[in-house]
């Protein structure tokens, strides 16, 4: 096996361990906002993306919550349903969406941040005692302070 197969196999190797990290802290952070909150993981993330910037236009909503446009559509609109948003044209480009956060989504995101926050301590804490995912972990915890820093 040479250099370059050794390289693909390692990148495989945490690639891999990388998606368990997120699949075993996803699915517990996602069981403790539907008990708790009756929210979803992807419905908390888009009213907290909204929480911290006035309006999104939805093409970049998309891209920061992961999903595609027309599933993003979706999310929103059943979200819109439910009171928690409110889309209307763009004042700059009227071909544009923009969406934001009601009173009503701004309290549920009040309410379920803490849920959230110590779902994902709590995850965070169980993945640091498995060999596999401790390094990730602490590989994670080295990035907070740069994350801080570039939003200031």
């Amino acid at each position: 096996m040479g250099l370059l197969d050794d390289t693909a196999e390692g990148r495989a190797q945490c690639w891999r361990a990388l998606a368990a990290l997120h699949a075993a802290i996803d699915t517990r952070v996602e069981r403790a906002l539907r008990t708790k909150c009756r929210l979803g993981l992807k419905e908390y993330t888009v009213l907290d993306v909204l929480s911290r910037e006035e309006e999104w236009r939805m093409n970049h909503l998309a891209a920061v919550i992961a999903l595609s446009p027309s599933a993003t559509t979706r999310l929103v609109s059943r979200m819109e349903q439910q009171g928690l948003l409110a889309r209307h044209l763009c004042p700059a480009d009227r071909r544009g969406i923009s969406t934001e956060a009601s009173e009503a989504g701004r309290d549920l995101l009040a309410a379920a941040r803490p849920v959230h926050d110590a779902a994902l301590c709590e995850a965070f804490e169980e993945a640091s005692a498995l060999p596999g995912s401790a390094p990730l972990v602490q590989l994670l915890d080295t990035w907070v302070p740069l994350i801080k820093q570039n939003r200031a």
